[in-house]
């Protein structure tokens, strides 16, 4: 993912979005062309409220914000319209999960990229964020998703890749995935 959305150089190979070649550029350059990465954590600014937050997600493309998205945002998430005025640090795991995924969706993104966000968040918080992340794919948003809650992502997934040690060792569609006797029994502990 930090390769995909410039933050880190990769050392071989092409990253093609789009059917461009967008190997090596920079973060901003990623942005422009329409990806956004939430990182694990969400990691929001806590200095900031929850409205500069959502702003900020659109700093590179700043005429975004004359648009309706931030009620696009609200929509999907209320409790941020509820607290737009507070500061980050005073929201919960699972509020600062849902600002992350709003600032990246600030910039109306072809591509948002999740890492880990069921990381440290209430398993109902879990079960309402997937809820938007559903709707989000319903809308027609392609999300590259990383995340270690399986049973989650494969319900999410149209295809999936599963990691064993850094390396490629199953894909399929999530259906196929959820299917399979490994999966069950290693990741779903059925």
């Amino acid at each position: 993912m930090k390769n995909i959305c410039g933050l880190v150089q990769p050392t071989s190979g092409k990253i093609i979005f789009k059917d461009q070649d967008i190997t090596g550029q920079p973060a901003y350059k990623a942005a422009e062309a329409g990806i956004s990465y939430v990182q694990e954590g969400g990691r929001p600014f806590p200095s900031m409220t929850v409205y500069e937050n959502l702003r900020i997600g659109a700093y590179h493309q700043r005429e975004i914000l004359n648009s309706d998205i931030l009620d696009e945002v609200f929509e999907l998430f209320p409790v941020l319209k509820e607290r737009q005025k507070q500061y980050a640090r005073t929201l919960s795991g699972g509020e600062k999960q849902m600002l992350a995924i709003g600032r990246g969706l600030t910039s109306r993104p072809s591509l948002l990229m999740l890492d880990e966000p069921s990381l440290g968040i209430a398993p109902n918080l879990v079960k309402e964020i997937y809820g938007k992340l559903q709707k989000l794919r319903d809308f027609g948003l392609t999300v590259l998703l990383v995340e270690q809650d399986t049973a989650h992502a494969l319900k999410l997934a149209d295809r999936g890749y599963v990691l064993e040690n850094g390396v490629v060792c199953m894909e399929g569609s999530g259906t196929e995935l959820r299917r399979s006797e490994h999966i069950k029994t290693h990741y779903l502990g059925l």
